[in-house]
């Protein structure tokens, strides 16, 4: 039986740089030349075989936890999330931190927040500018961050906040995937790695801070952020989270739920503001609180614009896939994007239809925007329902003028996919609170 699937005979080296520069093209490229399994090799991280199959990802996702590793795969990320992070636990660790933190972000936990979202987003909106154009991608930076602040670290105080804002985004500013290969050891004092260790310092001790004062808050037991939820929390023999394993979960979560919601809402509204009819529907939706429909929207833009392009398992032992005899140590990488945009399971994968969801749960063999099995994001809940939330309350508050620029194509930022011009907006004007539940009564069209 065979090894390893095919791939480019390229040196290792040169396929990093490829995944670099374009990782859109050069896996795409893989995958019309060698078919449904390909191999790439990176060095430093290893050796990697994509899949593009529903059944090989499902064997996968679906597999013995214990032989598909998913926090080995992602074990380059500890640079910055630390190694107590849930991203790079594995086996009976990772089912420890996972359960005490999977109350926090329930659905009704999520919901629970919708208030403060909606605040969030109307603060953010009021101070977009009319008439000219602007990147929309710093706004949801911005809105995202806030957002975790408060509802997820649980802080109010204004000169807190301030102090935060400063320091968490430059902790997870990661230039290319590239930066995340571990250097050697003795380059560590020096460059990138050196102001990384600066900045990942600055910002752990604002958080054990917050950590401190959540566990000293008299308050605490009726506290509804998910910091409060996760000290309250105990493992299965009655004993809570340490600090240490508290910080590394505030940034996992701050590295999970912070660039890539912003991202996903900023590809949203590109794909809206190239689709007239579909902008206006999605206007009237908001309007009306249809949020089957506002869900529809958020679904698709997920889908053909997913933000995150793929996940891995490193194995742990020998499996057989796809007709070869796979060996342990390699990451197996299930491609979400090359799954969302095939025509096997999508008609028109390219065309961006929201009609495709309407109504109804997504296939989770062919949908996998926040991966799959007992290793999908945690915060998926939550994203979609922060998704919703916004992507209404911003189309409550102003109106977007269509554009029939072309469509802005896919950045590589750290470990997700942006629009290369940061998803670029024109506000055609404010709306008056009073005329916002007739938002858009005069263009209703038929989509």
């Amino acid at each position: 039986m065979r090894i390893l699937p095919p791939g480019p005979p390229l040196p290792a080296l040169l396929q990093a740089g490829l995944i670099w520069l374009d990782p859109t093209r050069f896996v795409h490229t893989c995958h019309r030349r060698y078919g449904d399994l390909f191999t790439i090799r990176i060095p430093r991280i290893g050796t990697l075989v994509y899949l593009t199959n529903p059944d090989d990802i499902r064997s996968v996702t679906r597999g013995d936890p214990a032989i598909f590793h998913a926090g080995e795969a992602a074990a380059p990320l500890c640079q910055v999330t630390g190694t107590q992070s849930l991203i790079i636990l594995d086996d009976d660790k990772h089912r420890r931190s996972r359960g005490m933190m999977l109350p926090a972000f329930s659905g009704d936990s999520a919901r629970r927040q919708v208030a403060e979202m909606v605040a969030i987003t109307a603060d953010e909106v009021a101070r977009w500018p009319v008439g000219e154009r602007f990147p929309l991608f710093p706004r949801m930076q911005r809105l995202t961050l806030e957002v975790i602040l408060r509802t997820v670290i649980g802080v109010h105080d204004e000169s807190r906040l301030a102090a935060l804002r400063a320091a968490l985004p430059p902790m997870l500013e990661i230039g290319s995937p590239l930066e995340l290969i571990p250097p050697p050891q003795v380059l560590l004092r020096f460059g990138i790695w050196r102001r990384r260790a600066q900045r990942r310092a600055a910002a752990l001790a604002l958080l054990t801070d917050e950590i401190t004062r959540c566990r000293a808050d008299p308050q605490l037991a009726q506290r509804t952020d998910a910091l409060a939820m996760l000290v309250r929390s105990v493992d299965g023999a009655g004993t809570p989270m340490a600090d240490d394993e508290l910080v590394d979960q505030l940034v996992t979560l701050l590295l999970a739920g912070h660039d890539t919601t912003a991202t996903a809402l900023s590809w949203a509204f590109e794909r809206l503001t190239r689709h007239p009819a579909l902008l206006h529907r999605t206007a009237q939706a908001a309007a009306d609180s249809d949020d089957a429909w506002l869900d529809a929207v958020c679904r698709e833009s997920l889908r053909v614009r997913p933000v995150v392009f793929e996940f891995g398992r490193k194995l742990t032992a020998p499996v057989q896939l796809g007709g070869y005899q796979i060996p342990a140590g390699i990451i197996l990488t299930p491609s979400i994007n090359l799954v969302h945009h095939s025509s096997r399971h999508y008609s028109d994968p390219d065309e961006f239809r929201p009609q495709r969801f309407l109504d109804q749960r997504p296939d989770p063999t062919v949908w996998l925007p926040f991966g799959g099995g007992v290793r999908r994001c945690l915060g998926a809940t939550f994203a979609q329902v922060e998704m919703r939330t916004v992507l209404r309350e911003v189309l409550r508050r102003v109106e977007l003028s269509p554009t029939t620029v072309p469509d802005e194509p896919v950045r590589p930022r750290h470990v997700t996919m942006v629009p290369r011009q940061g998803a670029m907006v024109t506000v055609r004007r404010h709306i008056a609170a009073k005329s916002r539940t007739s938002l858009y009564e005069n263009q209703r069209t038929q989509v």
